[in-house]
């Protein structure tokens, strides 16, 4: 199920940051600033009641950036992730926004994957921006 993010979610979205980032997560205060954020979108996605990913978009105008879009490892590959952008998407429509934009790390394959499948295309490179070294890859898709 794909529900709105709320307050009491703060923990265990840190949590998944953790998990998922290791050294570029979010602390517990970028969450919570996440979720107070007016212009700021959350989504989780719970399963037997636990919450095993979310989503987050940033929307100033008719532009969207997707933030994040992290799943527990046990969900990875289960459609997890495709709902959440779906979801996503269909919010950034329905604010009126005409595209979309993330970065994704250069050694991320499989995020570069995903992305591409759901119409991503590369539209620039920031390098060293990751605390890794790696470059992140700027990818925009139109809505």
């Amino acid at each position: 199920m794909i529900r709105p993010a709320r307050a009491e979610d703060a923990d265990a979205l840190a949590t998944l940051e953790c998990d998922a980032f290791a050294a570029d997560a979010w602390s517990l205060g970028q969450v919570e600033d996440e979720l107070a954020s007016a212009t700021r979108h959350v989504i989780v996605a719970e399963s037997g009641g636990h919450i095993v990913g979310y989503g987050a978009i940033s929307i100033a105008g008719d532009v969207a950036d997707l933030t994040r879009i992290v799943i527990a490892d046990s969900q990875r590959r289960a459609g997890v992730a495709s709902a959440l952008l779906v979801s996503l998407h269909n919010a950034a429509g329905q604010a009126g926004v005409a595209r979309i934009l993330l970065e994704v790390a250069e050694s991320n394959v499989d995020a570069r994957a995903f992305y591409a499948a759901h119409g991503y295309a590369e539209l620039s490179r920031r390098r060293d921006y990751y605390a890794s070294g790696d470059d992140a890859l700027v990818l925009g898709r139109a809505l």
